[in-house]
């Protein structure tokens, strides 16, 4: 796949990262492609580095990474979407986010072109997406929106990036939810003590 990162952080590199490993074509989207963060991602197979729009032009999927109180401008900066997969990894945080939303994925929907907006990559921390194996198992991941083309194609990402399962777990009336169980994870991990090296698995009987 053809897929532009916007955002270039924690979880938009341990991300670029395992995707270029995987074969996929990385399109780093920045404001400034002479000084951003992450360069070292460009020694990464397969990734290069583009203007936003740019960067959005040339993939077919776009996965935003950026703080949560930034969703509306970077969504209005990505250009015609139409026709693309947004995967949003984002959430808000102790209700710091986009002015006038709830959530980030119906801040994403309501300011670019493309209904196929799904969330994903944002239930577990940026650790777990770099290295998701405990012991001789590996992490699960989550999924959620309307967009069924956009399901399929972050359960075949998450599998990709080493998780060993992506469950999906409903609509668009789900973003909420799945904020809600990032929240979960953060609260357990910073505010509980148990740390960042924590994660979910779905068990079966």
């Amino acid at each position: 796949m053809k897929i532009a990162i916007i955002g270039t952080g924690n979880v938009g590199g341990a991300l670029a990262t395992k995707w270029a490993a995987s074969g996929h074509n990385i399109n780093l989207g920045v404001k400034d492609t002479s000084n951003f963060k992450g360069k070292d991602l460009l020694a990464n197979s397969n990734t290069s580095v583009f203007e936003i729009q740019e960067a959005v032009s040339k993939s077919d999927v776009i996965l935003v990474a950026v703080p949560a109180p930034a969703t509306i401008e970077v969504a209005k900066s990505l250009g015609d979407t139409a026709g693309k997969v947004i995967i949003d990894s984002m959430n808000v945080v102790m209700g710091r986010g986009p002015e006038g939303f709830k959530n980030t994925a119906d801040a994403i929907l309501a300011n670019t072109a493309t209904d196929d907006v799904v969330k994903c990559f944002n239930t577990t921390g940026f650790n777990n997406m770099e290295y998701p194996q405990y012991g001789d198992e590996n992490l699960d991941l989550f999924t959620c929106g309307d967009s069924n083309k956009g399901k399929k194609i972050a359960i075949k990402l998450a599998l990709d990036a080493g998780f060993e399962a992506c469950y999906d777990i409903g609509g668009n009336d789900k973003f909420e939810l799945m904020e809600q169980f990032a929240w979960f994870w953060i609260n357990l991990a910073m505010f509980q003590g148990q740390g960042r090296e924590i994660g979910f698995k779905l068990l079966k009987r």
